[in-house]
């Protein structure tokens, strides 16, 4: 396997790699759970929203010089009103949560530790800002008996908690795209992990 290495891009810098991380994002998550049947024109609309906030991070694994993987965040005052709502309603500060959005990983490449170092990366660049007391992320929620669930699929849920993530079913939003074998997007329940950067008591 060739030799992976890490790169770390804020803001605009991210730019000239926006094409090869849409186009990694496709190729992953039509995989379980998620059954993305992506859009390049949708791709690249999202991930301007990260480009344009000078605080957004990319962390990106490559292999030779292909990209293989990688892992966003940015300040949850940066994403949509629909991710920061649900924060709002339960009396967090937005502005003290930094987001994490996905992490993508080409198969090949899963095992060898670089989803604990996206992990880390994006962790050591919040504590960094000095602003945040939360990071956090969403998982999409689906069903145990969805027809097209791999009866060999084993959930990340412990993955998360070994870093330090709780699961917070009073914090969930939606999320549209279309499933592979639907013929229309449809909304997806999504429910947020969150981790406090420093206390144990970081709620506004």
């Amino acid at each position: 396997m060739t030799d992976t290495c890490i790169r770390r891009l804020t803001g605009r810098a991210m730019t000239p790699f926006l094409e090869d991380l849409a186009r990694l994002r496709i190729a992953v998550f039509r995989e379980w759970p998620y059954l993305y049947d992506g859009d390049m024109d949708y791709e690249k609309t999202y991930l301007e929203t990260y480009s344009r906030s000078p605080d957004s991070l990319f962390v990106l694994a490559f292999g030779g010089d292909r990209v293989i993987g990688a892992s966003t965040g940015v300040p949850m005052v940066d994403e949509t009103d629909d991710f920061k709502r649900p924060f709002e309603k339960q009396g967090y500060d937005p502005q003290r949560i930094f987001y994490f959005g996905e992490s993508v990983l080409l198969p090949e490449y899963r095992g060898c530790g670089l989803g604990v170092r996206f992990f880390a990366e994006r962790e050591t660049f919040a504590r960094a800002l000095d602003r945040f007391d939360w990071t956090c992320f969403c998982a999409v929620e689906r069903p145990a008996n969805h027809p097209r669930r791999p009866p060999e699929y084993v959930p990340l849920d412990s993955f998360w908690r070994r870093r330090g993530y709780e699961k917070h079913p009073e914090l969930t939003t939606t999320y549209t795209w279309k499933d592979l074998d639907e013929a229309d997007q449809s909304p997806k329940p999504m429910t947020f992990w969150l981790k406090a950067l420093a206390t144990a008591d970081a709620k506004t």
